[in-house]
């Protein structure tokens, strides 16, 4: 028994502490761990050569080692006694192991009560013992089946008092298995290195900034891309609204100020200086409308000859058939084409597959009053509309998507003419407090207050200061073409 031991770097003195015996099994010799409680002997537990484990039978399960840790304030959980006594080769005597193995996978179903819990009794029944940890390393099998066993013993003693290994490397590829095997090939100190360097167990929800290190030295660095954002293409902008990804703009302004055709004029912008594709979801325009807004903001001409169009030259057909390509390359499109409304779920659900798909980087909503609305009955307008734009932002920072949402604003009683406010919102103030760049889009409509092309562009938030800040800028709009401008800029292609 010495030398079987001896071949796995674990010491006669060890094996006397913890009462190490033999026991005949038919014509072979297996081992004999014996497991005690309070110096009684409560169990024993078998191995023979083949590897073969059995038990005395109606006996009380416990963790084997547990005298080992009463009133210790850190323990060692291991998976089997051989990992234990290797624990102990490495100074460690405040070690214990589970009685019976790993599970195959972690339980999709909650933690039983106490009485019904009896695959880890054993936990349990020594409860008076771990309640007095205030640190449980839980050095389990590398594999599968002992991280499961990881998670499940967490799962019980709770996460917030348990730490966990990582196990060295062996070669390229794989990592050591478990304790007794760090002992045999790299030695009693690299296994006290183990423990000592063991990580805090991991809480869904609740990290530490190492955690982010890469990511911070990456946006340091600049090395992820659109740190800064992205330029609208309008120089008025550039020090007021930029376009980051994950990011929402909650777009607004009175009836007919021009939002949508904002909107679509920036993703012509965008798409021009960095080649992001869209999913629009504009459920006002009908599709040959809204095709016939993109492709005249993109060959700057009009569609046709018409009123509109003044003395401007119609598109060419070749020029067409450019500009729907161009549509076909950049543009998805999402619609509820029956009698129903969309809800939110609906969209983003789309939303998720047009990125995943297509690679889209923009996502335009517009606007808010057509999609489905329901309620539960206890369920506010305001409670709902921050639900609403939780999910809407997660989506968004999840997927590195920027979303723009249009909403209108309540009916102004007593309007004098001037841009709205973001709280003039129908809904919710939510809509300003939870987006992180707020718009509001307003033309002008009185010739003797300035040129009737004149539009403002107020930008009234800004969360990120590093890609914008509050205050105005001023664009002129070739209603021909619906493309915007700087003032200094010619309107013709």
């Amino acid at each position: 028994l010495i030398a079987y031991f001896a071949e796995r770097m674990i010491s006669a003195e060890t094996l006397k502490r913890n009462g190490i015996m033999q026991k005949k099994s038919g014509y072979e010799i297996a081992i004999a761990f014996p497991y005690w409680c309070k110096g009684n002997l409560v169990n024993c537990k078998y191995r023979d050569k083949d590897k073969r484990f059995w038990q005395e039978k109606d006996t009380e399960t416990i963790l084997y080692g547990l005298d080992d840790i009463e009133d210790a304030s850190d323990i060692i959980i291991v998976e089997g006694e051989m990992d234990k006594l290797a624990m102990e080769e490495a100074g460690f005597r405040n070690c214990v192991s589970v009685p019976d193995g790993a599970p195959s996978s972690v339980s999709k179903k909650e933690v039983p009560a106490e009485e019904q819990d009896t695959k880890y009794q054993y936990l349990w029944n020594c409860k008076e013992y771990l309640k007095k940890a205030s640190r449980i390393i839980l050095a389990t099998d590398g594999d599968p089946p002992g991280q499961a066993l990881a998670e499940e013993l967490a799962r019980r003693i709770g996460r917030e008092r348990c730490w966990r290994v990582k196990w060295p490397k062996k070669n390229d590829v794989d990592h050591f298995k478990d304790a007794n095997e760090v002992l045999m090939y790299l030695g009693p100190s690299a296994l006290k290195d183990v423990i000592e360097t063991a990580e805090l167990y991991p809480i869904i929800g609740l990290f530490n900034f190492r955690d982010f290190f890469d990511e911070i030295d990456q946006y340091y660095h600049r090395t992820r891309g659109y740190e800064l954002g992205v330029s609208t293409g309008w120089r008025a902008l550039d020090n007021l609204y930029n376009v980051v990804p994950g990011e929402l703009t909650i777009v607004t302004g009175v009836p007919n100020s021009g939002k949508s055709e904002w909107i679509d004029a920036l993703l012509c912008n965008l798409n021009r200086s960095v080649g992001w594709k869209f999913a629009l979801c504009s459920m006002e325009n009908k599709v040959r409308d809204h095709a016939r807004k993109l492709i005249e903001k993109y060959i700057k001409r009009p569609f046709f000859d018409a009123g509109y169009g003044s003395d401007a030259e119609r598109m060419s057909v070749q020029e067409l058939e450019e500009g729907k390509k161009w549509l076909s390359d950049t543009f998805s499109l999402i619609r509820c084409e029956n009698d129903s409304l969309p809800n939110i779920e609906w969209v983003l659900g789309l939303a998720r597959a047009a990125v995943l798909r297509h690679g889209v980087r923009g996502l335009v909503i517009d606007p808010y009053n057509e999609l489905d609305h329901q309620r539960r009955a206890n369920q506010t307008e305001t409670e709902y509309v921050s639900q609403m734009l939780t999910k809407i932002k997660r989506f968004a920072q999840h997927h590195s998507c920027h979303v723009w949402f249009v909403a209108h604003p309540r009916q102004l009683h007593h309007w004098t003419g001037a841009p709205p406010n973001l709280y003039d919102i129908s809904g919710s103030a939510h809509f300003i407090n939870k987006c992180d760049n707020g718009i509001v889009i307003h033309r002008n409509r009185d010739p003797e207050a300035g040129p009737v092309d004149l539009v403002q562009v107020c930008v009234r938030k800004v969360r990120n200061k590093v890609v914008g800040n509050i205050g105005d800028a001023f664009l002129s709009y070739d209603r021909v073409t619906g493309v915007y401008n700087d003032f200094d800029e010619p309107q013709k292609r």
